[in-house]
């Protein structure tokens, strides 16, 4: 068994050593545990490992050692007290919810969330009584009004997707705390390398794993990280009845990811930055939406609260969804995809793809324009990346 004491080490030698437990084999990487099952020493310890007096492996869905050391190890980076990782980033939300709230909850949730989890809140938590708010994510007024007495919780993308609108997690926090209620914040865009909403007072994390903690765009999954003893009592619960469990194997790429989770957001942020400068001078383009640029609406916030700006980068072409297609074509170094987070950088048109399930008017209020175009900034040479866009650029502006 592993003597590693994470509360001793800094971040880089959590990411690479929390939550290893060696076998007999002695490995000195990870072991992966495809099974789905584990066999009892005899009828009695079944017994008591079923009705939890005796701790121990019971079936993949819920226990396994693979997807056990994982959760330890983004626990010790979060900076808390347990994790359990599910299918998606998406079901890490929904176990949220399904776990905490019951019929007759409201939620209060901000404008500027991830489209789907938008649907997500109407469509299915709608159909469980469970009804939500939605409000700009920095008027903390319009927070605080659209409270009732049957809110139970708080829920902000920050940075959001996909303009890197940044919230106030210490006073949303105190809100939500003064009220009786949770705050729950997706860390996605900056993961625990740059962001630690737990120490700013949230009560919950979620991840998509799918992102930066894999990286490398492997594989498929999600994360909550929160107080022990109501993960284990509600939010374990659910996932042990409901199902929407991390697979094994998905578990040791994300382990794997974790390893240099840190050097990784260091080089995103680096080329990020370049890239929202440049862009920032460039003839055609309308407006850049970047935290490390001084021109951020939430500059200051993002250098209190962010240890970087992130590896997200959006912006507004002169022209409308057209030349924002056109620019998107143009373009040969970047992968047209909606995902995010991998080495390879990514480029997308949120109107008509991560956010096409809201209103074109739903859409308008946020910010989300027929011309604005997303980028994961990835790994590759910054000065290719340049490059790049200012040929696509070129091309776009010719129509």
């Amino acid at each position: 068994m592993s003597k590693f004491n994470p509360d001793k080490y800094d971040m880089q030698t959590r990411s690479i050593r929390a939550g290893q437990s060696r076998t007999q084999e002695n490995e000195n990487s990870e072991p992966l545990f495809l099974t789905s099952s584990f066999v009892f020493d005899d009828a009695a310890d079944a017994a008591a490992r079923f009705c939890g007096d005796k701790p121990g492996n019971i079936y993949s869905r819920f226990t396994n050692p693979t997807v056990r050391m994982f959760e330890e190890r983004l626990a010790a980076l979060e900076g808390g007290e347990r994790c359990i990782g599910t299918s998606s980033g998406m079901s890490a939300i929904l176990t949220t919810c399904m776990a905490l709230l019951k019929s007759g909850n409201h939620i209060v949730s901000a404008k500027n969330i991830f489209g789907t989890t938008v649907a997500l809140f109407n469509k299915i938590l709608g159909k469980f009584n469970v009804s939500t708010s939605y409000v700009p994510l920095s008027d903390y007024n319009a927070w605080a009004s659209a409270i009732r007495p049957e809110t139970r919780m708080l829920f902000v993308e920050t940075p959001s997707n996909p303009l890197t609108e940044i919230a106030d997690i210490q006073r949303l926090a105190d809100l939500a705390h003064e009220n009786n209620c949770l705050l729950v914040v997706d860390n996605c865009f900056c993961t625990p390398a740059l962001q630690l909403p737990l120490q700013f007072g949230a009560d919950y994390v979620i991840h998509s794993a799918t992102k930066y903690l894999d990286g490398q765009g492997r594989c498929i999954g999600g994360a909550i990280i929160g107080p022990a003893k109501q993960m284990e009592e509600d939010i374990l619960m659910f996932l042990r009845t409901a199902g929407p469990s991390m697979s094994p194997f998905n578990a040791w790429v994300f382990l794997k990811g974790l390893e240099t989770l840190n050097i990784r957001m260091q080089a995103h942020c680096r080329n990020a930055q370049l890239v929202a400068e440049w862009l920032s001078t460039r003839k055609g383009v309308k407006r850049v939406y970047y935290p490390g640029l001084p021109s951020h609406p939430q500059y200051e916030l993002a250098q209190r609260q962010q240890s970087g700006g992130g590896g997200m980068v959006s912006f507004d072409v002169d022209g409308g969804r057209d030349r924002a297609w056109k620019l998107i074509d143009s373009t040969n170094l970047f992968s047209i995809t909606a995902n995010l987070g991998d080495v390879k950088s990514t480029i997308t048109h949120p109107a008509t793809t991560t956010h096409h399930r809201l209103a074109p008017e739903e859409r308008q209020e946020v910010g989300i324009t027929d011309s604005l175009i997303r980028l994961s900034v990835g790994h590759e040479s910054v000065n290719d990346l340049i490059k790049d866009l200012d040929a696509a650029l070129g091309q776009a502006l010719k129509i």
